[in-house]
């Protein structure tokens, strides 16, 4: 019978030793327990690699692999008998629970909880390969920040410019199905305004255009703290044809877009955050199951979708929602402002 302890030495054993598996950790023995904060009170957050939830003794016969703990996932997993959950990202206390405890909603579906972040990021080089490089250098702490990635490569020899590069996302991540697929929920909704972060930002060209060679890359995640500072930073350690961001994106007045054009580099997207789970959750999920492979390992996915108010929902819970706020939200006229 597979443990929860099995699920810990299984994911110390393809991190490298990275995961948590003693106090000493918590004094600085390990680099990957990092505490994150943008100095907003009381919301700083520890990242803890390895078991965030549950008794090392409990036994796993079903694991999920997802990127975010939501409180959708865990009722997904209380629904379909999962009880074992590894998140990508770092949980926090309530932030990942629907805004309750992580013991008592956890211990509801006796589900125990994971997580790996940066203890995962450096391991393969498949993001940058799936986006058409070849990683030749990779640092996951670039300019002593840890999470700042940046990969320098070049382009595989099947490809040769922007189009090329653009075609290969679009072809890898079945861009025509999510098309097909938003489509048919408009149909069968009856409304068209409906969109998807996947279709929404896909791979994309900023500076240069699909005849533009793609050859050496830097590939860099703007939101990891990755700036046009470091853009110029690298590109004079590495003169490389095109800029690759991955998982977030510039927008277009971003002095990103501007720092490519100023030294002569193309600047493309390509896949967003909400397609990570292909690129980092398939590699871990296939890991744990070669290492576990009496369990059963499912993939969660979550989909994001923006919908226009007045047409959310059926016409019932649309009456409802008018009724609720009409008879209950509105402040009364002589409350203290």
């Amino acid at each position: 019978m597979v443990c929860v302890s099995d699920v810990l030495a299984a994911l110390d054993t393809l991190t490298g030793g990275r995961v948590v598996k003693a106090p000493a950790c918590y004094a600085g023995n390990n680099r990957f327990v990092v505490t994150k904060t943008s100095g907003i009170p009381g919301k700083t957050i520890t990242e803890l690699p390895g078991l965030v939830w549950g008794r090392p003794d409990m036994p796993v016969k079903k694991l999920a692999v997802l990127m975010t703990l939501t409180e959708s996932a865990i009722e997904l997993a209380g629904a379909t008998g999962v009880d074992c959950i590894v998140a990508h990202h770092p949980i926090a206390e309530a932030a990942n629970m629907g805004g309750v405890l992580a013991r008592d909603y956890l211990d509801l579906y006796g589900i125990a909880a994971f997580e790996l972040h940066e203890a995962f990021h450096g391991l393969h080089p498949g993001i940058a390969w799936l986006h058409g490089s070849k990683a030749i250098r990779s640092e996951i702490s670039y300019g002593g920040v840890l999470g700042k990635i940046v990969w320098f490569g070049e382009a595989l020899p099947e490809l040769n410019t922007l189009g090329d590069f653009i075609k290969r996302i679009d072809e890898f991540m079945g861009f025509k199905e999510e098309e097909i697929f938003l489509k048919n929920e408009m149909d069968l909704r009856g409304y068209t305004g409906i969109q998807e972060t996947t279709v929404a930002a896909r791979a994309k060209i900023f500076v240069g255009d699909i005849n533009s060679k793609l050859g050496k890359t830097i590939t860099f995640f703007p939101h990891t703290g990755f700036n046009a500072d470091d853009m110029e930073k690298t590109y004079r350690e590495y003169q490389a044809d095109t800029f690759v961001s991955c998982i977030s994106r510039p927008l277009d007045d971003n002095k990103m877009v501007d720092k490519a054009r100023s030294l002569g580099v193309n600047l493309v997207a390509g896949n967003s955050h909400a397609m990570e789970i292909f690129e980092n959750g398939i590699p871990l999920a296939r890991a744990i199951k070669n290492l576990l492979p009496e369990i059963e390992v499912r993939i969660f996915r979550e989909r994001m979708t923006s919908v226009p108010l007045d047409v959310f929902g059926t016409p019932t819970l649309q009456e409802y929602g008018r009724k609720i706020a009409r008879e209950y939200l509105p402040k009364p006229k002589n409350s203290a402002q």
